[in-house]
């Protein structure tokens, strides 16, 4: 008699009509019925090697047999595909996968579900905490941080109360783990002073609009970023905040907010308006705040990160988050008077307890000069107003930015090219793929930089104009400096020398001399007659 197969490879039967017929199980249905998929073969032999390919081709997509004494990392892979991973926000789905891909199958993953206990997973979290670091060691220590260890237990947790539900295991060991204490991150504002600097130095950079904005509704930076010119009405002051923009696998994603709260609208102050209105004849995209070099993408939130470094630094600012942008912004409206309830509609918290607990050393503070305020009062004791306090700050010294070395993107090129000529230029990749450059000349720097940001303006108009199908005339590829010297050239004939053309047409002597042969052999040609045939 012949052995029986072993669990898993299948069983194969000659069938009544003669033939052999494999079958093997493929996965299994939400209730735990097993699903088949057969072949069929005229031998026996035939018959086993078809078997063999078809569990070839199923095994990577097989659904996993849900059972007790299923391995633990099998369990955690499951429940991470079908019942976590769905609901999650992008961003959130590679801090999952990082836990437990990378650190809870590799550590437990080997041992049976219904077998894991608290000792096992406080041992493994030990190990985390000391040596579990899986990159960057040398420099940051093989041990993780508090955090970590916390969101790699919260993530076990939760797949472990999942397995209690489908009554694979009585309880949760998970649940009684001893964990690292929380740590709250030290939250750092910026004073008064600093804001100005750091506003000064914005504008210097070409992100005033940006920063000012998040300074004055504390958005978060992906929120910041997705906005869009249709979630503003300039009539009412209103802005929509309902995306934001998240970076997936080294691309930019629109998502939905982080929390239903963070879809709200809030009403922006006069003052911010105007600034926007003047903001946004300059752009030419339906984003509030597009990359330099491609208009239809928002710009990089870590480009804006390494930015807000750089200027801080450069003012003469503490060294802050973008974060505690929002925290500065916070702090100023409970300093002035803003209740916590609107506050928190205003930030997009959940509840107002949230705004409460985050802000609580501010209001404790405010409580604290209330008290003060009002005992010298009591005792005649002279207070100093709010208008003697504005004008310290305005008393403060004039703050010089910090021109940058390098020109920032989306600005053009400039240089000086003569004693007294200046030539700027801007190549931006029209919608054909192409580069196309033209140039201005000036005779001070100010003024070829007035030109330029003219110039600027005009091509990203044209370069709209195509891309939403308004004009279909792209540049010919001819060099401005080219046409200027056959434009010359055609009026004044008989002009020969090359530096005069230079003088006349504001430009080098060896810009016409690289011209000068090419537009006169082409000049000579537009005045022979065309042969007769």
């Amino acid at each position: 008699m012949a052995g029986k197969r072993k669990r898993g490879e299948g069983t194969v039967r000659l069938r009544k009509d003669g033939r052999w017929e494999g079958r093997v199980v493929v996965g299994y249905d939400e209730a735990g019925n097993p699903k088949t998929k057969n072949v069929l073969a005229k031998t026996k032999k035939e018959c086993v090697e078809k078997l063999e390919q078809l569990k070839e081709q199923c095994d990577g997509r097989r659904p996993t047999q849900v059972r007790p004494d299923m391995p633990f990392g099998v369990w955690m892979d499951y429940w991470y595909q079908n019942f976590s991973k769905p609901r999650l926000r992008p961003t959130t789905q590679l801090g999952y996968e990082g836990w437990i891909y990378n650190h809870l199958i590799p550590g437990l993953g080997s041992i049976q579900l219904n077998r894991l206990t608290q000792a096992d997973l406080q041992q493994f979290f030990r190990t985390m905490k000391e040596s579990g670091r899986k990159s960057n060691a040398e420099k940051r220590g093989k041990g993780m941080a508090d955090r970590s260890v916390r969101s790699c237990h919260a993530v076990c947790q939760m797949a472990l109360d999942r397995a209690v539900e489908e009554k694979l295991i009585h309880g949760n060991p998970a649940a009684g783990c001893r964990l690292p204490p929380i740590k709250g991150r030290e939250m750092q504002v910026l004073t008064q002073e600093e804001m100005r600097r750091f506003l000064i130095q914005a504008k210097a950079e070409g992100m005033y609009e940006l920063f000012l904005l998040d300074l004055t509704t504390g958005m978060r930076r992906g929120e910041l970023l997705a906005l869009r010119w249709d979630d503003l009405d300039f009539a009412t002051g209103k802005l929509r905040i309902d995306k934001q923009v998240c970076p997936v696998g080294g691309k930019l994603i629109i998502s939905e907010p982080k929390t239903k709260a963070a879809n709200r609208t809030i009403i922006l102050p006069p003052a911010m308006l105007e600034v926007l209105a003047e903001y946004k004849k300059g752009i030419f995209s339906d984003l509030m705040f597009p990359s330099r070099v491609k208009p239809e993408q928002p710009i990089d939130p870590g480009y804006v990160r390494k930015r807000l470094q750089v200027i801080l630094k450069r003012a003469g600012c503490k060294s802050v988050r973008f974060h505690d942008l929002r925290h500065t912004f916070a702090t100023m409206s409970l300093e002035n008077g803003m209740d916590v309830k609107t506050l928190s509609t205003i930030i997009g918290h959940v509840s107002s307890a949230t705004t409460l607990n985050t802000y609580t050393h501010i209001t404790d503070e405010m409580r604290r000069k209330a008290a003060v305020n009002i005992d010298q009062g009591i005792a005649g004791v002279e207070v100093v107003t709010a208008g003697e306090e504005e004008k310290s700050i305005c008393s403060e010294p004039e703050f010089t930015p910090v021109q940058p070395a390098r020109r920032r993107p989306g600005t053009g090129y400039l240089k000086q090219i003569g004693e007294n000529l200046w030539e700027g230029r801007y190549s931006p990749i029209w919608p054909d793929g192409k580069k196309h450059s033209r140039n201005v000349y000036g005779h001070t720097e100010a003024e070829c930089e007035e030109k330029l940001a003219e110039l600027i303006l005009q091509m990203k108009a044209e370069i709209a104009a195509l891309r939403s199908g308004a004009s279909t005339e792209y540049p010919d590829g001819i060099s401005p400096k080219k046409k200027a010297i056959a434009a010359y050239l055609r009026e004044h004939p008989g002009v020969t020398n090359k530096g005069m053309i230079a003088r006349e047409l504001g430009m080098d002597r060896t810009t016409v001399q690289r011209y000068y042969d090419e537009v006169r052999a082409e000049l000579r040609g537009e005045e022979s007659p065309a042969p007769q045939t």
